[in-house]
């Protein structure tokens, strides 16, 4: 795991979340998770930006060692202000770095201020795990999964086939949720080795009662294959592009497509 900075133990959480300590702005978009059995948006995920709608790279390339705590913790005040803003009612998805937190119990502690300040229940908050550099300690990981599942935010697993998330992380912890990486479904009608990975463990998936969801979709055929073998929770172009601090206008008419 990556070292934190020597005196972040030291600082309390509001002192750790302190946004003077970033040299840099950004805001959020969000993006609609679509149920694609109930025919409803299931919730948003909310994505990073920067202030002029710059894209999320250009955000996070900006974050190191010394203010990925800061960093962290401000994106999760930052999409529950906004969320409470728009009224988001349905599920608020938030990202974080499992590096960016030594103590769970002590760095859940600004989340559960924000809901409070804004007035946005926390059973409607669903954290997602992503991880872009590898895990040495997956037992810290675990820990932090468990904590926050045990406070009744929902989880998930971020880019499912992608990187580091992967079966041997799955094995160590069970998220509520596993997104399969966009990477993995595309053109998934047209390929019949990724119609096998995805059709076997979303098999896997269920029945260790662990919700598959698929993201990235972008044309019929692949929600129309997705939906055929058993993944109702999508997100991608197909149904909307990420609203900037909005909440884009949902297409429902490819759910009116006739599967083959």
């Amino acid at each position: 795991m990556s070292a934190k900075p020597a005196n972040c133990e030291k600082l309390t959480c509001n002192q750790c979340a302190d946004e003077d300590q970033l040299d840099f702005d950004f805001t959020m978009a969000f993006q609609p998770i679509v149920d694609c059995d109930r025919r409803r948006v299931f919730g948003y995920e909310a994505l990073v930006r920067g202030i002029n709608n710059e894209s999320a790279f250009s955000v996070i390339s900006q974050v190191n060692e010394q203010n990925r705590y800061t960093f962290d913790q401000q994106c999760r005040i930052r999409a529950i202000a906004l969320a409470a803003k728009l009224q988001i009612d349905s599920v608020l998805s938030i990202n974080f770095l499992p590096n960016a937190i030594y103590k769970p119990e002590r760095c859940i502690r600004t989340t559960l201020e924000a809901a409070k300040k804004y007035n946005f229940p926390t059973e409607k908050i669903m954290f997602e795990f992503t991880e872009v550099e590898k895990i040495d300690d997956t037992q810290h990981i675990r820990r932090v999964v468990e904590y926050y599942q045990s406070l009744g935010f929902t989880t998930a697993t971020d880019d499912f086939g992608s990187g580091y998330s992967g079966l041997n992380l799955l094995a160590d912890f069970q998220t509520d949720i596993v997104k399969f990486d966009m990477e993995l479904v595309r053109n998934i009608h047209l390929n019949k080795a990724r119609q096998l990975i995805v059709k076997h463990n979303v098999a896997m998936l269920k029945e260790m009662n662990i919700t598959p969801l698929a993201e990235g979709i972008e044309t019929v055929e692949e929600y129309q294959w997705l939906h055929n073998a058993g993944i109702s929770l999508m997100q991608g172009y197909l149904f909307a592009k990420p609203g900037f601090e909005s909440l884009p206008k949902v297409d429902f008419s490819p759910l009116d497509s006739i599967s083959p």
